[in-house]
C-alpha cells in the first residue's frame, strides 16, 4: 500500500476539482460526501500506510516516490516526488485525520450557507496543499504547497467577503505572511547557489561537510528560513495576522490553527534541523522568539472578550512553545506538542463554533454564560480540551507534551533558567485565560438563549477529539511517570535526541509538582476573579493602570498600531505624493487621447442617412485612388 502514497494528497485535490466544476449542480447532501469523503479516504489510506510503515519499515526508515521530473533548469531537476519518514508520517496523519473530523463537522455547520460547495472545495484544496508541503522531497515542491496554503488561507479567511472586515482580514493575512515567504524564497536561492539542488535529503547530507558550524552562509540561510517559519506560524514579529483571521468560519479557524498553515513553520524548521544546527545563533533566536511569543500572546488572551480571539492568541502562544522546543534542540518534544495541540485546539475551535452556532453567531463570551446545562456535550468536550490546553497533570495529553518542553528548557544544553521561567510563567497564564474562558462561557447566568441544538455531525468529532486530548499523551511520559518513549523512538531515525546538561529524576519531579500547583492556582484565580467576584476585575479596569493594560493587551500589544505608523501610513503618503508622476501622466495622456478620438468619431454617428452615404462615397473614392496610384 505504501506505493499508493501519491493518492494521499491527490484525493483531496480531486475532491477540490469535482466541487469546483460541478459543486453548484450537486445537492447539499452530496457535497459533504465529496468534500469530507475525499479527505476521509486520504485519512484511511494514511492509517493503512502508517501501519505498514511501522510494522515493516522500508530500508533506511524512509520511502521515496518519484512521479515525474517537474522541470530541468541549469543542471537542476526538481521532481514531483514524495518523501515519507516518521516525521512526515506524523504530520500527514494529523492533517488527514483531524482535517476529516473538521470536514464532517463542517457538513452540518456550513450546510445552510449559500457558498457551501465553494467552502468545501477550498477546504479540500487547503488539505491537499498542506499534504504536498509535508510530503515534498524537495524545497521547490514544498514551496508550491507553502504558497498553496497561503492562497487557501486568503480564500477561507475572506470566505464571507461581502463583509469588508472579512476581506480586510484575508488581505492582511496574505500580505503579512508574504514577508516571511519572501525571506524563505531568498533562503532557497542561497541553497541553490551553494548546492545546485533543492532536494532536502541531499542538502542535509552535504551541508555539514560544506559548511562549518557557525559559518556566515549557514547563519544567513537559517535566518531566512526562520523568517518564512515565523510568518506562517504567526510568531513575533509577524503574529498580527492570526487574531484577525478569526473572520473566517469556525471550521476554517480549526483547520488553520490545528492541522494546517500555522504548523507549517514548525515542520520547516524540524525538517531542515541540520541546517539550523549548523547555525547555533539561529537556534538561540528560535528559542527566544518562542519564549517571547508565548508570553506576549498569553497576556493578550487574558483580556479578550471574543471566544475565538482567545483561542487565536492561545494558538500563537502554543506555537511559541513548539518554537522554544525546536530552539532547545528538543525536536521530538516540539513535534509531540504539535500533535497533541492539534487535537485539543481543533476541539476547542470546533467547540467554540458549536457555541457560536447555537447562539445564532454570538461570539462575545460576556453575552453567553450558563451553557453547561443547555449544551452538555459541548461543555464536557470543551472542558476536556481546556484541561489539555491548561496542561492539567496526569489526566490530560497536554500535560505530557508541555511538561517535556518545560523540562528541557531547564535541563538541556541550550536551556537556561530564563527560558524555563518564561515557559513556566506562560503555563501559569495559560491556565488563567483558559479557565477564564470556561467560567465566563459555561457558568453564571445565561445571557443569550440557545437557538439551535447540534446534530451528530457536529457532536461526534467533538467527542473523538476530546478522547484524544485526554489519552493521546500516554505514548510519551517523563522519567517520573514510567518513562514511556514510543513517540520519541518513532522519530529517532529522523530527528536527533536532545542533549541534556544537568537534571535528574528528583529535580524533574519537583519542577512537575511546582508547575502542576501553579496550574491549579491559575484555575483558582480564573474562578475567583471572573466567576466568584467579577467586580474585582471591573474595579481594577477602572483604574488608570487597569485601563492601560486592558487596552494595550486587547489590541495585541499595539503591534498593528506600530506597524501602521511605521510602514502603512508612510507608504500611503508616498503613494499620494507619487500619484501624478510622469508614468501616471503618460497613462492619463493616452487615456485622454483615446477619449478625444472617441468623441470625434462619435460625431459621425448622428443617425443621418445622407451623412452615412457621403461617408461611404468618400471612403470608396479614397480606396480606388489608393489602388490606382499606389
Amino acid at each position: 500500500m505504501i506505493n499508493y502514497l501519491w493518492l494521499v494528497p491527490v484525493l483531496p485535490l480531486l475532491g477540490f476539482l469535482i466541487l469546483t466544476f460541478w459543486g453548484k449542480k450537486m445537492s447539499k447532501k452530496t457535497i459533504p460526501f465529496v468534500g469530507a469523503g475525499s479527505v476521509g479516504l486520504a485519512a484511511l489510506l494514511t492509517i493503512i500506510i502508517g501501519v505498514q510503515f511501522l510494522l515493516s519499515p522500508p530500508e533506511g526508515n524512509f520511502f521515496n516516490q518519484k512521479l515525474w521530473t517537474w522541470m530541468s533548469v541549469g543542471g537542476m531537476s526538481p521532481s514531483i516526488a514524495f518523501h515519507l519518514d516518521a516525521l512526515s508520517l506524523v504530520f500527514i496523519f494529523v492533517i488527514t485525520f483531524v482535517g476529516f473530523l473538521i470536514h464532517v463537522y463542517s457538513s452540518e455547520y456550513m450546510l445552510g450557507d449559500e457558498g457551501f460547495a465553494r467552502f468545501m472545495s477550498f477546504m479540500n484544496l487547503f488539505v491537499s496543499s498542506m499534504l504536498i508541503l509535508i510530503l515534498a522531497d524537495n524545497l521547490a515542491l514544498m514551496y508550491l504547497g507553502w504558497e498553496g496554503v497561503g492562497l487557501c488561507s486568503f480564500l477561507l479567511i475572506g470566505f464571507w467577503y461581502k463583509d469588508s472586515a472579512n476581506a480586510a482580514a484575508a488581505r492582511k493575512a496574505f500580505i503579512v505572511t508574504r514577508i516571511g515567504d519572501t525571506a524563505m524564497a531568498l533562503g532557497l536561492f542561497m541553497l541553490i547557489v551553494n548546492f545546485n539542488t533543492l532536494n532536502i535529503q541531499e542538502i542535509l547530507h552535504t551541508a555539514p561537510s560544506q559548511w562549518s558550524v557557525g559559518s556566515s552562509t549557514a547563519v544567513w540561510v537559517a535566518f531566512l528560513l526562520l523568517g518564512g517559519a515565523v510568518g506562517k506560524s504567526a510568531q513575533l514579529p509577524l503574529q498580527t495576522w492570526l487574531p484577525d483571521a478569526m473572520a473566517g468560519p469556525s471550521p476554517v479557524s480549526a483547520l488553520i490553527h490545528a492541522a494546517t498553515m500555522v504548523t507549517a513553520g514548525v515542520y520547516l524548521i524540524a525538517r531542515n534541523h541540520v541546517l539550523f544546527e549548523l547555525a547555533p545563533i539561529a537556534m538561540h533566536a528560535i528559542a527566544i522568539i518562542g519564549a517571547a511569543t508565548l508570553l506576549m500572546a498569553g497576556f493578550a488572551a487574558v483580556v479578550q472578550s471574543d471566544i475565538k480571539r482567545v483561542l487565536a492568541y492561545s494558538t500563537i502562544s502554543q506555537i511559541g512553545y513548539m518554537f522554544l522546543a525546536l530552539g532547545l534542540g528538543a525536536w521530538a518534544a516540539g513535534i509531540f506538542h504539535f500533535m497533541i495541540h492539534a487535537f485539543f485546539k481543533a476541539l476547542l475551535f470546533l467547540g467554540a463554533g458549536a457555541v457560536i452556532h447555537a447562539l445564532h453567531h454570538e461570539q462575545n463570551m460576556f453575552k453567553m454564560g450558563g451553557l453547561r446545562k443547555e449544551l452538555p456535550i459541548v461543555f464536557w468536550t470543551f472542558l476536556a480540551g481546556s484541561a489539555a490546553l491548561a496542561a492539567l497533570p496526569l489526566v490530560t495529553a497536554g500535560f505530557y507534551s508541555k511538561d517535556a518542553i518545560l523540562w528541557y528548557a531547564w535541563s538541556s544544553v541550550n536551556g537556561n533558567i530564563y527560558l524555563w521561567a518564561a515557559s513556566f510563567f506562560g503555563a501559569f497564564i495559560t491556565s488563567i485565560y483558559t479557565f477564564r474562558m470556561v467560567f465566563i462561557t459555561f457558568w453564571g447566568k445565561m445571557k443569550t438563549h440557545v437557538h439551535t441544538h447540534l446534530g451528530n455531525a457536529m457532536q461526534v468529532p467533538l467527542i473523538i477529539l476530546a478522547v484524544l486530548s485526554l489519552l493521546a499523551g500516554f505514548i510519551e511520559t517523563p522519567h517520573s511517570l514510567g518513562h514511556i518513549t514510543i513517540f520519541a523512538d518513532l522519530l529517532s531515525p529522523v530527528l536527533p535526541e536532545v542533549q541534556l546538561n544537568h537534571g535528574g529524576e528528583y529535580t524533574e519531579i519537583i519542577l512537575q509538582i511546582v508547575t502542576a500547583l501553579t496550574g491549579f492556582i491559575g484555575i483558582f484565580i480564573a474562578w475567583h476573579f471572573w466567576y466568584k467576584k467579577p467586580a474585582l476585575v471591573y474595579n481594577f479596569k477602572q483604574t488608570s493602570l487597569g485601563t492601560f493594560l486592558h487596552g494595550f493587551w486587547l489590541r495585541g500589544w499595539d503591534f498593528d498600531r506600530f506597524y501602521d505608523g511605521l510602514f502603512v501610513q508612510p507608504f500611503i503618503r508616498l503613494s499620494q505624493i507619487n500619484k501624478d508622476d510622469i508614468v501616471d501622466q503618460l497613462n492619463i495622456g493616452i487615456a485622454n487621447l483615446v477619449n478625444w478620438l472617441h468623441n470625434v468619431l462619435k460625431k459621425t454617428q448622428n443617425g443621418n442617412i445622407r451623412w452615412y452615404a457621403t461617408g461611404l462615397a468618400i471612403g470608396l473614392i479614397l480606396t480606388l485612388t489608393i489602388v490606382l496610384f499606389l
